[in-house]
């Protein structure tokens, strides 16, 4: 390991330059970007803990869901991947039995006494609670666990849709695995740590997705029947030989406070499965569903059934999705994503609160971006929904046009022009 002062020299030095292209992308100037946010990363470490302190560097990005919107949690299929957009933490270990953290943007410190670690309804919905959530899951799956002090920056857009809390869960997994247990879990345990911590501690009823693309990278196609045992297939998604470019915007709808509506989905979900004899909706067959639906829906309402519709053909366009990709017939794919912001919309229903009817910015990014695209590529909200951010695949020669529109709408620092990332969770090293 090196110091903070000396590993902020050799980036400086453009020693991390190669890992910057392979985490972020080879666009001009991200290679300098990078090193200005390493290094100021550093020095925020030094400045909250001390100089000089012997550290490592992590990162874990972000993700984009791109089909198979809410469905995980009823154990369903989905399709993700890894962005560029990554949280990075620097880390020293200590003997203090204690994991302190600063992150950027942020006055508190995280303080959290690993000989303290069970739930606290009264600290549901703070990062302390996934700090001490992801410590307990490890040491349930006999996991060692020690101190760390650390300093983080994120450009994973919080409430937004990207997922920042699974990528902050998987981070402190990724440290403790990597310092206390010699990185001897794999990243889809982690994955499931970063889940148990978001349930039982943040108190948000999350399914695997987030976790699990975060910490493996890459775009996968995940198999949820058995949650505890998720099948993970790769896919060869390459968008720049294709001509386009995946785009992300920020409506700046903050959905970190709707949890209450995403429960909502998964139980409505679930109340069908229920009323057909089943825990959720991956155990009931769709043909059930159909022949008993009249009889259904005046039990559990008319919304559970449209989003029962939604899991079900949503889960089958997650499977064509990933056969056209290894097909290599790109308009297929992206015919299956346009269906799949349809049917998040209508059946799903979750591109805006109605509790703020008036607060739609996921819904206007979505008709300036079909105005705009005039039918070529795709776009489609993202993620939770009801705000934060919507996706689009833009062709190249529109993607100035489009940029130019979506930030003339929603801010200039609301687009983004994503890489998908083949890393997951990591610790920096310099590659020889």
């Amino acid at each position: 390991m090196a110091t903070a002062s000396r590993l902020a020299e050799k980036i400086q030095a453009g020693e991390y330059d190669s890992i910057f292209s392979l985490l972020y992308g080879t666009d001009d100037g991200t290679a300098a970007r990078q090193r200005k946010r390493y290094t100021h990363a550093l020095n925020g470490f030094s400045e909250s803990y001390g100089a000089p302190r012997e550290v490592s560097i992590y990162s874990v990005p972000g993700r984009v869901e791109l089909c198979g919107n809410h469905t995980d949690h009823n154990n369903g299929v989905v399709m993700a991947a890894a962005v560029n957009l990554d949280i990075i933490a620097v880390v020293s270990k200590s003997d203090s039995g204690t994991i302190k953290l600063r992150s950027r943007g942020f006055e508190y410190e995280d303080s959290v006494d690993l000989s303290r670690l069970e739930p606290n309804e009264g600290e549901y919905g703070r990062s302390s609670a996934m700090i001490r959530g992801v410590a307990a899951g490890l040491r349930e799956r006999g996991g060692e666990l020690g101190g760390f002090d650390a300093y983080t920056v994120s450009d994973v857009l919080k409430g937004s849709g990207l997922s920042s809390s699974a990528a902050f869960e998987v981070c402190i997994g990724t440290i403790l695995n990597a310092e206390y247990n010699e990185s001897r879990f794999d990243p889809v345990t982690l994955g499931l740590i970063g889940q148990y911590a978001e349930n039982a501690f943040f108190g948000k009823p999350s399914g695997l997705m987030d976790q699990i693309t975060c910490s493996i990278g890459g775009t996968l196609a995940i198999d949820l029947k058995n949650p505890s045992a998720p099948v993970v297939e790769k896919v060869s998604l390459d968008l720049p030989s294709s001509g386009l470019r995946l785009v992300v915007t920020d409506t700046k709808g903050d959905h970190s406070d709707l949890t209450d509506e995403y429960a909502a989905i998964r139980s409505e979900m679930e109340s069908v499965a229920s009323r057909l004899g089943k825990r959720c909706l991956r155990e009931v067959r769709y043909d059930d569903l159909l022949k008993r639906i009249a009889n259904v829906r005046e039990d559990v309402g008319d919304r559970a059934i449209t989003r029962a519709i939604h899991f079900f053909e949503e889960c089958g366009r997650v499977r064509e999705a990933v056969l056209a990709v290894e097909r290599g017939d790109t308009q297929r794919f992206l015919k299956l994503i346009t269906e799949s912001g349809h049917s998040s919309f209508e059946f799903n229903q979750n591109a805006y609160s109605i509790k703020t009817p008036d607060r739609q910015g996921i819904t206007v990014g979505l008709a300036i971006s079909q105005s705009v695209l005039r039918g070529l590529g795709a776009c489609r909200l993202q993620g939770g929904g009801f705000a934060g951010t919507i996706q689009a695949f833009v062709p190249e020669e529109l993607l100035g046009e489009y940029c130019a529109v979506m930030r003339g709408v929603f801010g200039d620092d609301a687009c983004h022009i994503l890489w998908l990332r083949v890393p997951g969770g990591i610790k920096i090293v310099k590659m020889s």
